[in-house]
């Protein structure tokens, strides 16, 4: 894979966005929203712009509490102003003072989708898009298997992602890890228990891929049911982790309760079955949300169980309706016989098995299809 720098997937989404309302981009530390915004100045990630205003800056958030705006800008990016307590009114006020002759971009390491509720004071103004890290069809246009084996490996964010070094990227972990857990957890939650999800975020690796137990975690961690629950919210606000719910009826028996957990970082998880279900599940959850946050549609990423223990691994929802399915095999191996079971009874037009080899056999939308993930991304046109 020729590991150089790319424009990112919703500039161009943006651009034609920020001619109506302002936009806010969320996504995990170091994914790449001061990247993609500064991109949008015109200089590269290596340089300063005046335009260019953080909250982390002692210097930057004395100006915009102050309203201070740098002069002769038509676009304002604004990072991180999500960890000041009264941020949507202050946003707000400069949108409305100066809406006429400046654009305004404000980016954020946390759920900024969660934190806008609760209030409506920038219903109407904004547009929000969610970063993800790189995938494969965004890192490369004819991606081979080396490509995604080099994905699975160091994955999708820029830093470790361009680096190659599986020292660095042990290193970029370790040290990010503890900027969101001592960072940005203490600058937007009042948790005491610091060390306790910090202790929490080295154990969850292990449990990706299947249904998340939070009373088996609780017990392991030594607190109760609801704090666990919180510590995991928590998490997903922050982007380190997030969960996906199941989807079914009661004439397959579908269970209603069980979520299975996933990293944003896939690089995090050890086991390799696991870890090529993650880097399947991060490449759909982009999908669904690059389709709601550019076209409007409502998407939603879920699994399919029983409580016969059949199961798929994921399937994708538009407006609460089944369009595909996927499950994911690391070999070659035959047909899920489940695959045809939920296809039938959760009327799923199409359904395909995933894997890392070259086999290419069935029909995704009578039987099921088994085809290798590169050709699986082109099928779906996924980004």
């Amino acid at each position: 894979m020729k590991k150089t720098a790319v424009a990112r997937y919703l500039t161009p989404f943006i651009k034609e966005d920020l001619k109506k309302k302002m936009i806010f981009i969320g996504g995990p530390r170091q994914v790449g929203k001061t990247t993609c915004s500064l991109s949008l100045l015109g200089v590269a990630a290596t340089e300063n712009h005046n335009a260019y205003l953080s909250w982390d800056d002692i210097g930057d958030r004395q100006k915009i509490l102050n309203q201070q705006l740098p002069g002769g800008q038509k676009l304002i990016v604004i990072d991180e102003i999500h960890k000041y307590k009264n941020w949507r009114n202050l946003i707000k006020g400069l949108y409305d003072k100066n809406k006429s002759h400046i654009k305004f971009v404000v980016t954020g390491s946390a759920r900024l989708d969660y934190l806008l509720k609760g209030g409506d004071s920038l219903v109407g103004r904004y547009h929000y898009y969610r970063l993800h890290p790189f995938s494969l069809g965004e890192a490369t246009k004819n991606p081979t298997l080396s490509d995604l084996e080099y994905l699975l490996r160091f994955g999708g964010f820029p830093e470790p992602f361009f680096l190659g070094s599986e020292k660095n990227q042990r290193r970029w972990q370790l040290e990010r890890n503890r900027r969101v857990v001592y960072d940005d957890l203490r600058s937007l939650e009042n948790v005491k228990e610091i060390t306790t999800i910090e202790t929490l975020v080295s154990v969850l690796p292990e449990r990706v891929g299947a249904p998340l137990s939070i009373e088996k975690l609780r017990i392991l961690l030594n607190t109760s049911h609801q704090t666990m629950e919180r510590y995991i919210q928590i998490l997903e606000r922050l982007y380190v982790v997030y969960r996906i719910p199941p989807f079914g009826s009661a004439k397959v028996k579908a269970v209603k309760k069980e979520q299975k957990l996933y990293f944003w970082d896939w690089s995090q998880v050890v086991d390799s079955g696991a870890r090529f279900e993650n880097l399947v599940a991060s490449h759909l959850l982009k999908y669904c949300h690059f389709i709601e946050d550019t076209q409007g549609f409502e998407m939603d990423l879920r699994f399919i169980r029983n409580v016969e223990g059949k199961e798929i691994d994921f399937v994708v929802l538009q407006n609460k309706k089944p369009i595909f399915a996927v499950e994911c095999k690391s070999g070659e191996r035959a047909l899920n016989p489940a695959i045809q079971y939920f296809k039938d009874r959760l009327i799923i037009p199409k359904v395909y098995q995933v894997h890392l080899g070259k086999k290419d056999f069935g029909n995704e939308e009578t039987t099921g299809r088994v085809l290798p993930f590169i050709e699986f991304c082109k099928q779906e046109n996924l980004i």
